[in-house]
């Protein structure tokens, strides 16, 4: 007998953290490649998927991958791309992680890159209704001067769709106290902050980011699940986690998903939200993190529409656009959602 009922609405997702130059399918990398006669030699395997076996080997097949953006036009198209493909999956917001620091190894100034980017988060908004903002970051193995310079690029060309300020990079080299100063210019212009921590370092990352850095989200912050008394600071302080599972995975910081913490940290109180990072190379998407997320753990659709709440709460977005939001969930439980 066929079934005629109707079918149940796709959850709304938000997503707060993937790297844009990390969102690139492989399939735009090889065709901006071939644009720019760009040589791709061992950046894929066999199977056409990027190829690198551990985190030095990741970061330089990113690298690779980055390079073959060189004009507006390629990170328009890179947004628009990536946004696109979100809001298929039922994404109804996200913020990009833009580094310009690579955009100005491919010789791009900064005002271009974001002038790029901001074009293909229109047309997708246009396209889809999805809404985007944008986070530059600094790297913090280029040292404490280069993260200010980032800061400092993004104070002296404001942008409406650059909302947020972070940091980025081997979170094992340069202590927080060292970018204090990028943060507090940062802040002062109104920028939102966040800070990976709590990913290949251990909890103490975690609040040396909070002591020193004064920052509302924690890109990662996994880790914090070894130190109960950083839990309860997460908590009680309403810092918000940007978890990434598939990331996590992939990268070999847990062996299978039902081992990740993110349920215990969900359970502690702590404020989570899932995000991919970098889609492509660790085989996912934020459709496939609410999915495989919900039913390693049992999450209702309840709890899965709570995630998408607090990202909508805690991004880095102008309060109309946040009612806006909002409503769209609101919509979506009138439509035959959970509530």
């Amino acid at each position: 007998m066929t079934d005629t009922s109707p079918a149940r609405p796709v959850v709304p997702k938000a997503e707060l953290h993937v790297h844009v130059e990390g969102a690139a399918s492989g399939a735009l990398v090889r065709r901006l490649a071939t644009r720019h006669r760009i040589d791709l030699e061992g950046l894929f395997d066999e199977d056409g998927a990027y190829a690198w076996d551990d985190f030095a080997s990741f970061l330089a097949a990113y690298d690779r991958a980055s390079s073959v953006f060189r004009t507006p036009q390629d990170f328009a198209l890179l947004s628009e791309t990536y946004l696109r493909a979100l809001a298929a999956e039922g994404t109804i917001y996200a913020e990009l992680t833009i580094s310009p620091d690579h955009a100005a190894a491919a010789g791009l100034s900064y005002p271009d890159y974001v002038a790029g980017l901001a074009e293909g988060i229109g047309r997708a908004r246009a396209e889809s209704g999805i809404e985007a903002r944008m986070i530059a970051v600094g790297v913090r193995h280029f040292g404490a001067r280069a993260v200010e310079q980032v800061a400092a690029q993004v104070i002296a060309h404001p942008h409406p769709l650059v909302t947020g300020f972070g940091l980025a990079g081997d979170e094992r080299e340069g202590h927080p106290a060292n970018f204090a100063r990028a943060f507090r210019m940062a802040g002062e212009a109104g920028l939102g902050l966040t800070a990976h921590a709590g990913e290949f370092a251990g909890p103490e990352s975690v609040t040396a980011a909070l002591d020193f850095l004064r920052v509302t989200r924690i890109g990662h912050g996994v880790r914090a699940i070894e130190d109960r008394a950083v839990v309860e600071r997460i908590a009680e302080d309403g810092i918000v986690l940007e978890i990434c599972p598939g990331s996590n995975l992939a990268l070999g910081l847990y062996s299978t998903l039902r081992f990740h913490p993110v349920n215990l940290l969900r359970r502690a109180g702590c404020r989570i939200t899932l995000n991919s990072d970098d889609p492509p190379f660790f085989g996912t998407t934020l459709g496939h993190e609410y999915r495989s997320c919900a039913a390693t753990f049992g999450w209702s659709e309840d709890v899965q529409l709570a995630l998408t709440r607090d990202a909508i709460a805690a991004a880095f977005c102008d309060e109309q656009t946040r009612r806006r939001l909002a409503g769209r969930l609101g919509a979506h439980v009138a439509a035959g959602g959970e509530s």
